[in-house]
């Protein structure tokens, strides 16, 4: 991969399957398509909302809500319980598409993932003609869509995603991310939550112009760390690279909230969704795991984690929920949680793997 320079930027691409555990649903029973759909737990419990069509995010249903709300809002809504397990497979079928252009691939979960093009030729080196061709690649193989941005960085490919969704590609160039930034209102800033949004307003800035004159001295006053974070952002700068891990030391998976998240049912949730994804990349890398680790990332910024050890591997991505659960019983909870993340750690080849394996020990 050719490095980049001020005159040859990284070419960013962002993957977003749209609706994506709803589409499969609606995919694979036909009577389900056209229909306001979630994909959640009991409505009549607490059931969470995992994701909501299209059709009902219109009446307001999304992501980590209740189950109970969602149908409030929708009476003729339709429930169905998740198939984790299909949904890891069609996931899988996507990630081998995007391995078929470049190893340069970072999963963020099952139905997202950034990829590095910068210095590919094929497609005429075009970042765009790539995103599209994984589009349509990901349409004939999954018979799914999804959305796509473009950019130079990782924090304004992400935002280009959701631009024009669904089934869309939209693109930021160094030309114009500056007037891009300068319209965003700070709540659309990946890593501004409600909260942060709420001081900002307070201090007269909504948008990335407002936050772009801020000095850094007066963000890192302000919010510590994170205020060097926002200066940043807001002047279009975010140099994280894609990380395609290839050592192996670890494998995990962790996701971001767009609100932050308080129910516990909601959280174990994501939690198991980052644990699926996380163990099917031990499983196509024929590794098995010792050790997992559950991360978690407050509202604050400050995150924890935890940690068991077996002297047996974990056997399969359920096989870990019940450790999982005891690490979630031990995290503090004064705070709303942003991230969530699963790593499996202490990895040898699945070769190893003894005859008996003991989940509760």
């Amino acid at each position: 991969m050719k490095t980049p320079t001020a005159s040859n930027p990284r070419k960013i691409i962002h993957i977003d399957m749209d609706a994506f555990y709803a589409s499969v649903e609606q995919r694979d029973f036909p009577e389900l398509r056209g229909k306001p759909l979630v994909v959640g737990g009991d409505p009549n419990g607490r059931g969470v909302v995992a994701a909501a069509s299209y059709e009902v995010r219109q009446f307001g249903v999304r992501s980590a809500m209740s189950c109970y709300e969602a149908r409030k809002r929708c009476p003729e809504v339709i429930f169905v319980r998740p198939r984790f397990e299909v949904y890891r497979a069609v996931s899988s079928d996507i990630r081998n598409i995007m391995y078929s252009l470049t190893p340069h691939v970072e999963p963020l979960s099952l139905d997202e993932a950034y990829l590095d093009v910068t210095g590919l030729t094929v497609h005429k080196g075009s970042a765009t003609l790539m995103a599209n061709w994984l589009r349509t690649q990901i349409l004939q193989h999954t018979g799914l869509t999804a959305s796509a941005g473009v950019s130079f960085n990782k924090m304004l490919a992400k935002i280009a995603s959701d631009i024009n969704k669904p089934n869309g590609t939209a693109i930021i160039t160094p030309e114009d991310a500056d007037a891009f930034i300068s319209t965003l209102p700070i709540e659309r800033f990946h890593g501004i939550g409600k909260a942060t949004a709420r001081r900002l307003h307070a201090m007269g800035v909504t948008n990335g112009a407002d936050l772009r004159r801020m000095s850094a001295e007066v963000l890192i006053n302000e919010f510590g760390k994170r205020g060097q974070f926002y200066h940043d952002i807001a002047h279009g700068r975010d140099e994280r690279a894609v990380k395609s891990e290839r050592l192996h030391k670890s494998v995990g998976s962790e996701t971001t909230f767009r609100e932050n998240l308080n129910d516990d049912t909601a959280l174990r949730v994501q939690i198991y969704e980052q644990n699926a994804d996380a163990f099917a990349q031990l499983h196509k890398k024929n590794l098995i795991a010792h050790t997992i680790t559950l991360k978690v990332k407050y509202a604050d910024f400050t995150q924890i984690t935890r940690t068991h050890t077996l002297t047996t591997a974990f056997s399969s991505a359920e096989s870990a929920h019940y450790w999982l659960d005891k690490l979630f019983l031990d995290i503090p909870r004064q705070l709303p949680i942003r991230l969530v993340g699963v790593t499996f750690s202490s990895l040898t080849p699945a070769a190893q793997l003894l005859p008996q394996l003991n989940l509760f020990e």
